[in-house]
């Protein structure tokens, strides 16, 4: 009882000097603007109480009654000097997020950055990334409390209009402390449109690039020879016109024994493609991928999604709504092939399908496969060197896809409405459990509706509705073989969301939502997840505080994916800048 008594009055205290520092920046943001333009910053805390909710699940293990994550930015900018650093604290973590950032706190993120004319310098933390990411990105989401940033030195020159050239060398973050291996890479891009005098004028832009990267680690495994150094190189090419622009970048990486690939030494590759035309009222962009064993680690014994070197992008839509996202797709680094398209079509105004406003359409596609290979037996290998092969001209078993349409149209000055269809498959067991066990992890057929609705009464005040309806199938809709314990593990049935949000002000918001598992097979599990928050907004200050259930999933940003446990409970953000 004494640790949960003193936690609370840290979480008060704390909450009491936040709130003091909303005051201060809301009534003296322009005031500190001009009096010290060389120091910004931001900070934000999320708080959660955490109830047992006996129908759901929900439950903290650890007993403790109040969590949060909290961090907060402070840079300092004089001439081509800049410094900073990022405070973090979690005491404990939010429930959901990894339990090694638990019960800590600390400064993770600190630089010091030198840039004038020709050269930029950063020693310490950075982020950075090489071309598309295929071979090398260091970024932050704080939606996934995921943070693999540079710990080391980093030098961007400029020789010539038109030629970059990046050096890096460090190690990654990871949670709290850094990656056992030691990253070294380069990069070089050229600009010939700007490189040469005589082509300024052409309306067309040719950019390429290479970029290298090196891991060392050690080799500590007792039963594998596992190499030191694992290279990975590759190049790409960037076509710019007018209305036209095409992207192309190849990767490929040596032999890279890891937890992920279960120890295989097949070398690596990917190939990401892009190419996209515009004109007023029209765009179309097509893109795709192959993978191939491009799992690339800073510590080959992490698991999930922790010390990644390289990025891999889902290029599925990025949905927003809630029943659009409930089973998204995640990057399959072992393999996978497969690609997207998205038109979108603004109809003219005065049309007889425009109307007097006009009309938004958008037919987004997307389908991904695993690829076609051929293990190779262990007891073949006389050198332990595992490998398998692929099948450049086939693809394996189906991982996803999704197919959408979304119409949007103004009615009047005050009224606009949103339609949007989708139809997905997700291959649950490879997707997100990593098995081939379909009894468990069945797959999933799905068919959503979305019908968005917004009344703008007056400037500034609005009211917007949402209705959803998930309709979704397990196994072609048989789930009649399933136990009882393997209905509850992802066989959740049919939804309906209803969502209501209201605007009075431009510093409110109120927003209610209800999202009801009718057809779970489950009968018990047939739920009401509620939902309710307030917003207050006050120039660059926000104040958050929600109640209500969260069902159990997966959460995914940019391809990178967490498990999100139940939850139930109240909910505080509070967060600003200067």
């Amino acid at each position: 009882m004494k640790r949960y008594f003193n936690l609370k009055r840290v979480l008060v205290k704390g909450t009491f000097f936040c709130l003091i520092g909303f005051g201060f920046s809301n009534s003296s943001y322009a005031q500190l603007n001009e009096a010290v333009n060389n120091v910004h910053g931001n900070f934000q805390i999320d708080m959660q109480n955490c109830q047992t909710d006996t129908v759901t699940g929900a439950e903290d293990k650890q007993g403790e009654n109040f969590r949060y994550n909290a961090f907060g930015n402070v840079n300092y900018i004089s001439g081509d000097f800049s410094m900073g650093f990022r405070y973090e604290s979690y005491n404990p973590v939010m429930l959901g997020f990894p339990d090694a950032y638990s019960n800590k706190s600390g400064i993770p993120y600190r630089y010091a950055r030198y840039k004038h004319k020709d050269i930029d310098v950063t020693v310490g933390n950075f982020y950075e990334q090489f071309g598309s990411g295929l071979i090398f990105r260091t970024y932050e989401d704080r939606g996934l409390l995921y943070d693999n940033a540079m710990d080391g030195f980093r030098a961007i020159v400029t020789p010539k209009n038109g030629i970059t050239l990046k050096g890096i060398i460090g190690k990654q973050r990871v949670f709290w402390g850094l990656s056992d291996g030691i990253l070294k890479g380069f990069d070089g891009e050229i600009n010939i449109t700007e490189l040469f005098d005589s082509l300024n004028k052409s309306k067309t832009k040719f950019i390429i690039g290479g970029s290298f990267v090196s891991k060392f680690q050690d080799d500590k495994n007792p039963s594998l020879v596992l190499p030191k150094n694992v290279g990975c190189f590759g190049g790409r090419a960037n076509i710019l016109n007018e209305n036209f622009n095409f992207y192309g970048e190849y990767a490929y990486k040596i032999n890279d024994p890891s937890y992920q690939n279960q120890y295989s030494y097949k070398d690596g590759q990917a190939l990401y493609l892009s190419s996209s035309y515009a004109q007023k009222g029209f765009s179309v962009l097509l893109s795709g991928k192959y993978v191939d064993n491009m799992s690339y680690r800073s510590d080959r014994s992490q698991q999930l999604t922790s010390a990644m070197i390289n990025f891999l992008p889902a290029l599925s839509k990025p949905h927003t709504y809630l029943m659009m996202a409930y089973y998204p797709y995640a990057s399959q680094p072992n393999g996978e092939v497969g690609g997207s398209i998205d038109v979108q079509y603004k109809v003219k105004k005065e049309t007889w399908l425009g109307g007097k406003y006009g009309m938004d359409i958008n037919i987004n596609g997307s389908i991904f496969y695993g690829t076609d290979t051929t293990n190779i037996s262990p007891t073949l290998d006389s050198v332990r060197q595992y490998k398998y092969s692929v099948n450049p001209a086939g693809v394996g078993d189906k991982y996803f896809h999704d197919v959408n349409i979304e119409i949007s149209k103004k009615i009047n000055k005050k009224v606009k409405c949103t339609f949007m269809y989708a139809n997905q498959f997700l291959n649950a067991s490879i997707v997100q459990s990593g098995t081939t066990s379909k009894e468990e992890h069945p797959d999933v057929y799905s068919n959503i509706f979305v019908f968005d609705l917004t009344y703008r009464y007056k400037t500034g005040s609005a009211i917007r509705t949402e209705s959803q309806l998930f309709l979704g199938q397990y196994n072609k809709g048989d789930v009649s073989h399933l136990t009882d314990s393997q209905k509850k593990d992802g066989v959740t049935g049919s939804w309906v969301t209803e969502t209501i949000e209201w605007t009075p002000t431009s510093r409110w918001f109120f927003v209610l939502v209800d999202q009801f598992n009718y057809s779970n097979p489950t009968d018990y599990k047939k739920l009401h997840y509620y939902y309710g928050g307030i917003t207050y907004v006050s120039g660059p200050s926000r104040i958050m505080l929600s109640y209500g259930r969260q069902r159990q999933g997966i959460f995914c940003a940019g391809g990178v994916c967490r498990q999100v446990p139940a939850f139930t409970g109240f909910q505080l953000s509070i967060s600003s800048s200067f």
